[in-house]
């Protein structure tokens, strides 16, 4: 396991700004959304806006994991990704939305999930989850991944990998006909292989034109959790395993998930829509 120190709040930059011709989603300026009421089966045109929606997303990930070394903020990473967004004429989905301060969300080492980008400096072993949502055309597209900086150690190196392995065997798992809950029983049975703690209060989710429909998609094997797939539902996996416990602490800014025992997480997310035969995944670059 990695010596690092335990991380700490840093100085959070003004909230950088949007052209006033990029369309913005209904909640921004609001505390909350409003409720969506809408169908979970989407028609074909909004799959195919979220088809665009996912790939911007997609790839302002990808540009700001590029610049992932050791002694750049997390703050210069939200630049790169607000930026990209801006530049393909997309809103940041975050930015905003219930009052958070920033256009991705920043999560290292023992942080599950809801990070807030800072003056906080990548360090040379750490491991960083960068979670990235576009908006444009009215609707969402949602993607995370985590990324090694510099030298990790194994122990942290297999978590990333494995929570990739458990995505995408949870993806395989997508079918017409299914239960929702069978997502969840795959990545949970996958990760107690190797004794890792599943993450339980935060999940999956319903998307399409509205940011979280009210679905919910578990990661662990939930008897609650039995809606059945249909053809064109929209929605994310993004399973959060860890090194030791599924429980969390929440820090005082109100947003930022740490592991009770501030053990190392990680956590990978695509958005999908169900096909008549499995899943196509709309956050592809």
């Amino acid at each position: 396991m990695s010596g690092q120190s335990l991380l700490v709040p840093g100085e959070i930059t003004p909230v950088r700004s949007v052209p006033g011709n990029i369309r913005r989603p209904e909640y921004v300026g609001k505390p909350a959304p409003t409720p969506y009421t809408g169908p979970e089966v989407q028609d074909t045109d909004t799959v195919e806006r979220m088809r665009i929606a996912g790939r911007i997303a997609a790839q302002a990930m990808e540009e700001a994991a590029k610049h992932i070394a050791p002694g750049v903020t997390t703050d210069q990473l939200d630049k790169v990704a607000h930026d990209f967004m801006v530049d393909h004429g997309a809103y940041p989905s975050t930015l905003g939305y219930r009052g958070f301060p920033k256009s991705l969300c920043t999560s290292l080492n023992e942080v599950i999930c809801h990070g807030i980008p800072d003056s906080t400096e990548l360090r040379d072993g750490d491991i960083v989850n960068l979670d990235v949502t576009a908006y444009i055309n009215g609707v969402h597209g949602d993607n995370n991944a985590t990324y090694l900086c510099g030298d990790v150690d194994e122990e942290s190196r297999l978590l990333v990998e494995r929570t990739r392995e458990s995505l995408n065997r949870a993806i395989k798992a997508v079918r017409p006909g299914r239960q929702i809950n069978v997502i969840g029983r795959v990545i949970e049975s996958y990760a107690k292989r190797f004794g890792y703690g599943v993450v339980r209060d935060f999940t999956g989710h319903g998307i399409n034109t509205s940011f979280h429909s009210g679905l919910i998609i578990p990661h662990y094997d939930s008897p609650h959790a039995t809606t059945v797939m249909q053809p064109g539902m929209t929605f994310t996996i993004e399973p959060m395993l860890t090194l030791g416990t599924h429980e969390y602490d929440l820090w005082e800014d109100g947003w930022t998930v740490v592991t009770k025992d501030r053990k190392r997480t990680a956590q990978f997310e695509h958005t999908l829509v169900v096909t008549e035969t499995g899943a196509e995944i709309l956050t592809l670059p």
